[in-house]
């Protein structure tokens, strides 16, 4: 079973796209712990500085009286951070009266047990604090120095950098996309000409070649051996060629000599009976075999592109009455109805070759008489439709089945074992083929099993002044 998948492009655009996402994601993360690293330490740095004045203080104040000192406290615990300092014992009891309800309420974490500065979190009243405890001696009294700032500022900034992440998600996804996109297409042009052209190249045109890319990477080596395999295929396809076409024209003279001899012991008096019936018997063979071979020679002069035909003004209607006039005997002779539908009132004029038009359609009739049973009809019918003239032939004969369709214009291709019960050659609707694409045509057929055929030839009128009458 086929899977359709997306293009190369798109599939490219998609991984850019996660990749840039992905890569951008972990870059917002690590810019915003980066931000949150960076905020939190100004904080600790302005609670650091605030306890060293503080420190600076209480060592200037040493030798004033109590009042003194509580004011200078308290005056400086409003001026740098709205009251919110306290000077503890180590037994956990005040050294200086609160400076503020703030710092009285506020609820201060327990005097450390362990040396060294602590820098803590703390929640009072819904809203997250900064707290630094910092261990001091005062003479020789042991002291522990407690400020207090809050993250909100800290937090809003957070947001607000999160938010404009979030915010530029789209635009730069689309812009990463899109972007992506060019780039792969910019890549993959080259790419969509060697398809192109690899697509356009058929047995009738192998010597055309995949356009150079003076890339020097891998596509230039893909075009390079793609020519090389194009190349190769178009020396063993000429080989093949030149050998059927010698192949027939030096078997022509055997067997011309073959049935010639047989004739003549046909016309010898004394021959019995059984060896008259094996002279027949051999006649018509090399009859069969003279038809292959001629038909062999013509494939293989149009592989090779030579062809005696000459395009001329042909008017269509007579070539498909000399066409039929050939088959019409051989239609009375299995019973079989034959009718032409010609109702142009003027002539349709063609460029063609009258012997290869009138050799074609009568490979389509000669179709239609084999596979039709007795009593059967035939029809062949000339319309025109704006700048195109079509012949059809249809018939209610046994069909031909829908996957045998695609392969029917191929050499010695049999549609199923019981139509190879009629003789032929199996190369017949290939020749038609050949001559529909010499005069620039398009031969189609349409089937079905015990209901008949419907082959449609259309060829160009011929749009300049007419010379036939």
């Amino acid at each position: 079973m086929r899977v359709n998948r997306a293009s190369i492009s798109l599939r490219l655009t998609f991984w850019f796209g996660c990749i840039f996402f992905s890569g951008w994601v972990l870059f917002g993360a690590a810019m915003w712990f980066n931000l949150k690293s960076t905020l939190t330490g100004e904080r600790y740095t302005t609670l650091s500085r605030r306890l060293d004045r503080l420190q600076n203080l209480l060592q200037a104040t040493q030798k004033e009286v109590p009042a003194d000192k509580v004011q200078d406290y308290t005056d400086f615990a409003h001026a740098t951070g709205n009251g919110l300092a306290e000077v503890f014992r180590a037994d956990g009891s005040r050294a200086y009266p609160s400076p503020s309800p703030a710092a009285a309420d506020f609820p201060w974490p327990a005097v450390p047990a362990k040396p060294g500065e602590q820098f803590v979190h703390a929640q009072a009243e819904d809203q997250p604090y900064w707290v630094l405890v910092r261990p001091f001696t005062l003479g020789t009294e042991q002291l522990y120095l407690f400020v207090a700032a809050p993250e909100a500022g800290n937090l809003i900034v957070l947001e607000q950098f999160w938010k404009g992440l979030l915010a530029s998600a789209p635009l730069l996804l689309l812009i990463s996309s899109v972007g992506g996109y060019w780039l792969s297409r910019r890549a993959l042009k080259p790419v969509d000409r060697i398809t192109a052209t690899a697509r356009s190249i058929s047995i009738r045109n192998l010597s055309e070649r995949v356009p150079e890319v003076k890339t020097g990477d891998e596509l230039q080596r893909l075009v390079e051996t793609c020519n090389a395999m194009l190349a190769r295929l178009e020396s063993a396809v000429n080989q093949i060629r030149q050998f059927t076409a010698d192949a027939s024209h030096e078997l022509r003279g055997p067997l011309s000599f073959v049935r010639t001899v047989a004739e003549v012991a046909l016309r010898n008096p004394h021959a019995d009976q059984q060896s008259r019936q094996s002279f027949e018997e051999i006649v018509a063979e090399m009859a069969k075999a003279a038809v292959l071979l001629e038909e062999m020679l013509t494939l293989a002069r149009a592989d090779a592109g030579s062809s005696d035909a000459v395009l001329e003004q042909q008017n269509l209607a007579e070539v498909i009455q000399a066409a039929c006039e050939i088959a019409r005997p051989i239609a009375i002779e299995r019973s079989l109805t034959l009718s032409v539908a010609v109702e142009e009132e003027k002539p349709v004029i063609v460029l063609g070759d009258f012997s290869a038009l009138r050799r074609l359609l009568w490979i389509l009739l000669d179709n239609a008489l084999k596979f039709t049973q007795p009593h059967g009809e035939i029809e062949v019918a000339l319309h025109t439709t704006g700048e195109r003239a079509t012949v059809v032939v249809r018939d209610n004969g046994a069909g031909i089945p829908e996957e045998a369709l695609p392969h029917i214009f191929d050499r010695f291709y049999r549609a199923d074992p019981s139509r190879s019960q009629v003789e032929g050659t199996g190369l017949g609707l290939a020749i038609a083929r050949w001559i529909a694409d010499l005069h620039h045509a398009d031969l189609t057929i349409a089937s079905q099993v015990q209901k008949g055929t419907v082959v449609r030839l259309a060829l160009p009128v011929y749009a300049g002044k007419s010379t036939v009458a």
